[in-house]
C-alpha cells in the first residue's frame, strides 16, 4: 500500500499530532531500555526543523482504561527531553480543556507529549468521539507507531477520519519498506527462520510463509510439536497437543510446494528451565523426564548452511530458553549465522531483537523492526488498520 510520506507534507507553523510507540520498559521510575524512543527521533526532528510544533501521543503498558499512576509517561517525558536536547512538556492528560489550551499554546519547535493514551478506555474500543478530541489538538497528522499499527485503536485508526492529511512517518516508512522487499519481490533463496514456545502464536505465519519462502527453519519450543507430528517421542518438551495435526498438515503442505522445511536433528535437554547445564541428545534419544530446551550444535550446523546460501532471511523468535545462560547458544548462534551471511535480513520480536544484541551482531543485521505483533501479522499477509488508513488517505489525495 502507498502511503503518504511526512516529508511530502507541508508543516511549517502547523501542529502535528504524532502518534508514536513509546511502551518502553521502565525499572524504579526511569526508562530501562530507550530502543523505541531513539527509534522515532528522526521524524520529531524532522517535523521540529521545518516549523512544526508537535503533540507527542503514545500509550504505555495496560492500565485498563482508567489512571494509573505506574504508568504513566512521566519518566519517558524526561528521557525523550535528554535524547532531544529540548523541553518536553508532559500534559496532565490526552483530551480535554486543559490540554486543548496547552496545544493551542504550542510554538514551532516545542513538544508536548500527552498522557498515557490507555488512561481511557475509549482508545482501545477505537471511540469516534474521542478521536475527534484528539483530532482537535493539531492540524496534522502523523503515524511513526508501526509496532502498534496492528490495533484499531482511536489515535491510530479513527481520528485519520477528523484529522487530514494523514502521514506516515519516517520509521513507518522504514518498517513497510522492510517487510514489503520480503513478501513483495524478495532475492531469492528467501530463508524464515521461526522460533519462540507456541505453535498456535504463528499458524497463520507459518501457512503464509510456506506459500513464499524457500527454506522454513523452525526451532525454539514450537519445533516439538512438529517433531511430534512426525512421530519422535519428545519427553516433556512443549508440545500442543491440539496442534499436531495442524503441524502435520503444513508439512504435508511444505512437501506438496517443494519447500525445504528443516527441523531440529539435535537438542540440548535438562530436567527443567532451571536446571545449571543440559546435554545434547540427537531428536531420537530424547529422554521421558526431560525437556529440550535449545537446538544442539549439528541442528546449528544445518541452519546456518541454509542461511549461508540464502539471499533474504526473515527472523522470528529464539531457538531455546535464551535468557537462561545454559540454553542461550543455539539462539546466539542462528543470530551470528544471520549476521554472517550476505543475505538482506530482517528481525523482529522482542525477544529475538534481545537475542541480536546479546549476541554482539545488531550491526550486522539488514533491519531491525521495532515491533512484535506488527511485525507477525504483516508476514502473516493480514491489513493492518494504522496502514489501511494511511494508505486510503495517501491514494486519495495521488488520485
Amino acid at each position: 500500500m502507498r502511503t503518504l510520506s511526512v516529508e511530502h507534507v507541508d508543516v511549517r507553523g502547523r501542529r502535528v499530532f504524532l502518534r508514536v510507540d513509546l511502551n518502553v520498559p521502565l525499572e524504579a521510575g526511569a526508562v530501562s531500555d530507550d530502543t523505541r524512543l531513539r527509534a522515532v527521533l528522526p521524524t520529531i526532528r524532522l517535523l521540529l526543523d521545518r516549523g512544526a510544533a508537535v503533540v507527542l501521543a503514545s500509550h504505555l503498558g495496560r492500565p485498563k482504561g482508567a489512571p494509573d499512576p505506574r504508568y504513566s509517561l512521566r519518566p519517558v517525558a524526561g528521557r525523550l527531553a535528554a535524547l532531544l536536547g529540548r523541553t518536553v512538556t508532559l500534559a496532565p492528560d490526552c483530551v480535554g480543556p486543559e490540554v486543548e489550551a496547552m496545544a493551542r499554546a504550542l510554538a514551532p519547535g516545542e513538544v508536548l507529549l500527552l498522557e498515557n493514551l490507555r488512561f481511557h478506555a475509549a482508545e482501545e474500543a477505537n471511540d469516534d468521539e474521542f478521536a475527534r478530541r484528539l483530532a482537535a489538538l493539531a492540524d496534522v497528522y502523523v503515524n511513526d507507531a508501526f509496532a502498534a499499527a496492528h490495533r484499531a485503536h482511536a489515535s491510530i485508526e479513527a481520528i485519520t477520519r477528523h484529522l487530514r492529511p494523514a502521514a506516515a512517518g519516517l520509521l513507518m516508512q522504514q518498517e513497510l519498506t522492510a517487510l514489503g522487499r520480503l513478501l513483495e519481490a524478495p532475492e531469492r533463496p528467501l530463508a524464515a527462520v521461526l522460533g519462540g514456545a507456541k505453535v498456535s502464536d504463528k499458524v497463520a505465519l507459518v501457512e503464509h510463509l510456506l506459500e513464499r519462502v524457500d527454506a522454513l527453519l523452525i526451532g525454539g519450543g514450537m519445533a516439538f510439536t512438529f517433531l511430534r507430528a512426525l512421530g519422535h517421542p519428545v519427553g516433556r518438551s512443549l508440545v500442543e497437543p491440539e496442534r499436531v495435526e495442524t503441524a502435520r498438515g503444513a508439512l504435508d503442505e511444505a512437501r506438496r510446494r517443494s519447500t525445504n522445511v528443516v527441523l531440529p536433528v539435535d537438542v540440548v535437554v535438562a530436567d527443567g528451565l532451571d536446571s545449571p547445564a543440559g546435554r545434547v541428545v540427537g531428536i531420537r534419544e530424547i529422554p521421558d523426564a526431560q525437556m529440550g530446551l535449545d537446538i544442539g550444535p549439528l541442528t546449528v550446523e544445518r541452519f546456518a548452511a541454509v542461511l549461508k546460501g540464502a539471499r533474504t532471511i526473515v527472523w522470528n523468535g529464539p531457538m531455546g530458553v535464551f535468557e537462561k545462560p545454559a540454553f542461550a547458544a543455539g539462539t546466539v548462534a542462528i543470530a551470528r549465522a544471520v549476521a554472517e551471511s550476505a543475505a538482506f535480513s530482517v528481525v523482529g520480536g522482542g525477544d529475538t531483537i534481545a537475542a541480536v544484541n546479546q549476541a554482539g551482531v545488531s550491526d550486522r543485521i539488514g533491519y531491525i523492526s521495532t515491533a512484535g505483533g506488527a511485525f507477525l501479522e504483516f508476514l502473516e499477509g493480514r491489513a493492518l488498520p494504522g496502514v489501511v488508513a494511511l494508505a486510503e488517505d495517501g491514494c486519495a489525495r495521488r488520485s
